[in-house]
């Protein structure tokens, strides 16, 4: 176990990143809870990136098994070809840090199981493939959720310019980030690199939210 071969004790790995990010700002962050739906390119790297963030708890969605074609963007090791993604992704967010509580639903949301499933999470990190099930999963959040937060994607494909990735403030509970323009069949695909960049966007509007409970305001236009 990692803590016993490396003596690395909670309070230590904690303390470590109270250096970073400042003890009251972590004491929010272990308290968050955070649901990310899709555990594909763009959700297994948000859970990587709040992970090592020091994130409470991270809720994992998604009915999926990991596939040879999915290794160039997502957070999985040729190792674990066949797994769960939800068991897959687990596995490898407690090796960065084995103190966060993760819960996972290896399921497939729809319009008659979200309210149930995502009833105690915070903040939700819409992060699916099909535009379908985006469009499911934001409409029965903002409808029976109207006061939690919800981080969508919209447009992350191709060789375009990273820096057309923005984030959008769409309602007060409410942001998409992505470029709003690119299609996976308008292009070449997924890359890994402009995926991720999306990604990021997606876990540091997750960061900005729970720091915004200190007083300070972020929008994006």
């Amino acid at each position: 176990m990692l803590e016993e071969d490396n003596k690395i004790t909670e309070e230590a790995y904690y303390r470590a990143l109270e250096k970073r990010h400042g003890k009251e700002f972590q004491k929010k962050l272990r308290q968050s809870k955070v649901a990310i739906c899709g555990l594909g390119g763009l959700g297994s790297n948000i859970a990587i990136a709040l992970a090592r963030a020091g994130i409470g708890y991270l809720h994992l969605i998604d009915y999926d098994a990991v596939d040879l074609t999915n290794i160039h963007r997502q957070q999985y090791n040729l190792s674990q070809i066949g797994m769960k993604k939800t068991t897959a992704l687990k596995e490898n967010l407690l090796k960065i840090n084995p103190f966060i509580t993760i819960t996972v639903d290896p399921v497939m949301l729809n319009e008659h199981n979200v309210e149930e499933i995502l009833k105690k999470d915070e903040i939700i990190c819409e992060a699916f493939d099909r535009a379908e099930a985006k469009a499911m999963l934001v409409n029965q959040v903002l409808e029976k959720f109207p006061n939690k937060y919800m981080i969508a994607a919209s447009g992350m494909a191709g060789m375009f310019d990273a820096n057309d990735v923005k984030t959008k403030k769409i309602t007060s509970y409410f942001y998409i980030c992505g470029d709003f323009v690119s299609d996976v069949n308008d292009d070449i695909g997924l890359v890994s690199s402009r995926v991720m960049v999306c990604a990021s966007h997606q876990a540091h509007k997750v960061l900005q939210i729970i720091e915004k409970k200190e007083g300070k305001e972020y929008e994006y236009k």
